[in-house]
C-alpha cells in the first residue's frame, strides 16, 4: 500500500498551492499603500502646510492700528551718481570762474580803455603847453627860460637836458646872443593846433607836433623861420604829465 504523505509532500493539491498563493499576495499586499493612501501621502508632500481655521472670538476682534505712512529713507548714492555729482560741481565750478575771469578782464579792458583815452587829452594838451617853453631860449634870461624848461622834464631826459644846455646851449647863445622863439604850428585860419596823439596809455603817451621856430642871432641878421617836426614822449608823474623824451624829425 502506497505512503499517502510521500505522495503530497513534493507536488501537494491544487487547492492548496493556490490557498497558499492567495496568502502571500495578502502578505505583499498588506505591506503596499493602497492608492487613497498614496494621494494623500503627495499632496501631503505638495502642500507645504495646511490652512487652519481660526473661530472669531464672542466679543469680535479689536481693530488693529492703522499703519503709519513710512517716510522715504534717502537712498545711498552709489558711486557713479556720486562721481557723476563731482563731475558736474567741478564743471559748475570751472565755469563760474571762467566767467569771473572773463568779467574781470573786460572791466579791466575796460577801466584801461577810459584811462587811456583820458590820457591822450591830458598829454596833448601838456605836450601844446611843453614845446615851447623847452624849445624856446633867449640869451638875457638864459637860467630862467632853463628853469622854466626842467620843471616840464621828468626822467633821465631832464638830467640830459641839463648838461647839454649848461654845456653847449648857453656859452652859444651868450656869444653870438642867440634867440629862438617856438610855437607849435596853427592853421592859417586860427584853428586848433597841429598836434596829435600818435599812442597813448594810462601812463605814457607820444604826441607828434609841428613846431615853428623862429631863430636870431649876430650870426643871423634876419629871423630865420624853421619848420619842424618834433615827437614829444610824456610820461605820468605825481605831478602831472611831463616830457621824458624830445625827437626832432
Amino acid at each position: 500500500m502506497a505512503n499517502p504523505t510521500s505522495r503530497t509532500r513534493g507536488t501537494g493539491s491544487p487547492a492548496r498551492r493556490t490557498m497558499t498563493a492567495a496568502a502571500r499576495a495578502a502578505a505583499k499586499r498588506a505591506g503596499r499603500p493602497t492608492l487613497a493612501e498614496r494621494a494623500a501621502r503627495q499632496e501631503e508632500e505638495v502642500t507645504p502646510g495646511r490652512t487652519l481655521l481660526v473661530e472669531p472670538p464672542a466679543d469680535g476682534w479689536e481693530d488693529p492700528p492703522e499703519p503709519e505712512p513710512f517716510e522715504d529713507e534717502p537712498e545711498e548714492s552709489t558711486p557713479s551718481r556720486r562721481v557723476g555729482r563731482n563731475v558736474l560741481t567741478t564743471v559748475l565750478g570751472l565755469v563760474l570762474v571762467a566767467a569771473l575771469v572773463m568779467a574781470a578782464v573786460l572791466g579791466w579792458q575796460y577801466r584801461q580803455g577810459r584811462q587811456a583815452e583820458q590820457a591822450r587829452g591830458e598829454a596833448l594838451a601838456a605836450a601844446r603847453k611843453a614845446a615851447p617853453v623847452v624849445l624856446s631860449y633867449d640869451y638875457r634870461h638864459l637860467d630862467r627860460d632853463f628853469a622854466r624848461a626842467r620843471a616840464l622834464l621828468t626822467g633821465h631826459f631832464r638830467d640830459q637836458y641839463g648838461r647839454t644846455t649848461k654845456t653847449v646851449v648857453a656859452p652859444t647863445a651868450t656869444t653870438y646872443h642867440g634867440v629862438v622863439k617856438a610855437t607849435v604850428a596853427t592853421p592859417s585860419d586860427g584853428g586848433t593846433p597841429a598836434a596829435s596823439v600818435v599812442s597813448a596809455t594810462p601812463d605814457k603817451a607820444v604826441v607828434l607836433l609841428f613846431v615853428d621856430q623862429v631863430t636870431q642871432s649876430t650870426q643871423v641878421p634876419e629871423p630865420r623861420l624853421d619848420l619842424n617836426r618834433v615827437r614829444l614822449t610824456l610820461t605820468r608823474t605825481s605831478d602831472g604829465w611831463k616830457v621824458s623824451g624830445v625827437d626832432a624829425l
